[in-house]
């Protein structure tokens, strides 16, 4: 593979700054960032470990920005971090063995699903961070598990998916969910770097500059997110659920 111009690069970490700050709101940053890769002339597995290698760094920023915030629940967290690193990794040991295009009919559905869902909720009255159900670790460990594993095998819109998870099953407002999100989706591409990188298919000298921008473009997201709140969170997530879903509705012809 030649190296990209600065011209190029330039123009990756640009697209990276804005898929970091819409990533960190309501997820789907990969939806800017795979297309732009693969522009660049990287061939399609180097596209998907060079973007994790630059992703993770966006996520881990937008954590960081959530938990200052205190809209990350320690006791969740403790739980969701090692099964969302569980499932990613054995969703990428799965996508070594099988194709992710049977994912893709599935997943128009359900991104569609998302944005009725989340764009029709009626809010609820903020929950307290003290406010834990029973059996609320368990299902929170199960939609950190599976969708962990769904962004180890094939990944869009897993941004988006946990919010839905997270405010569906466990009653979080959109602002909320985002921030517990964020612990899921930094363990997910942490998993994946690793894989990805044992591999050789991180090219650092592309990640490297769009990591300092998705650094930027992650705080920048979460402040916002913290800032606006649920209203911001919702209008987000709804438009880049069917954005997701119009791309894969248009791979599928």
């Amino acid at each position: 593979m030649a190296d990209p111009s600065p011209a190029r690069v330039a123009i990756l970490a640009a697209v990276a700054l804005l898929a970091g700050t819409v990533d960190a709101i309501g997820g789907g940053g990969g939806l800017l960032t795979v297309p732009a890769l693969l522009w660049a002339g990287l061939p399609p597995h180097l596209a998907l470990g060079t973007n994790k290698g630059q992703s993770v760094f966006g996520s881990g920023a937008a954590l960081a920005r959530f938990a200052r915030a205190g809209l990350v629940e320690t006791a969740r967290a403790r739980v969701t971090f090692p099964a969302g690193l569980a499932g990613s990794l054995a969703g990428a040991w799965l996508v070594l063995r099988m194709s992710p295009e049977r994912l893709r009919p599935v997943v128009l559905g359900l991104l569609i699903f998302a944005a009725v869902f989340v764009g029709t909720r009626r809010a609820r009255p903020p929950r307290s961070g003290h406010e834990v159900r029973r059996g609320a670790s368990a299902v929170a460990a199960a939609i950190a598990l599976a969708i962990g594993a769904y962004d180890g095998f094939f990944g869009p819109g897993t941004g988006t998916f946990l919010i839905l998870g997270f405010v569906a099953f466990l009653g979080d407002g959109p602002a909320r969910a985002s921030a517990d999100a964020k612990v899921v989706n930094f363990a997910s591409n942490l998993a994946a770097v690793a894989l990805f990188a044992s591999h050789g298919a991180v090219i650092w000298r592309i990640a490297v500059p769009m990591a300092a921008a998705q650094l930027a473009g992650g705080w920048l997201g979460a402040h916002l997110a913290v800032r606006r709140g649920d209203a911001l969170v919702r209008r987000v997530v709804v438009a880049v659920a069917l954005a997701l879903a119009a791309k894969l509705a248009w791979d599928m012809r």
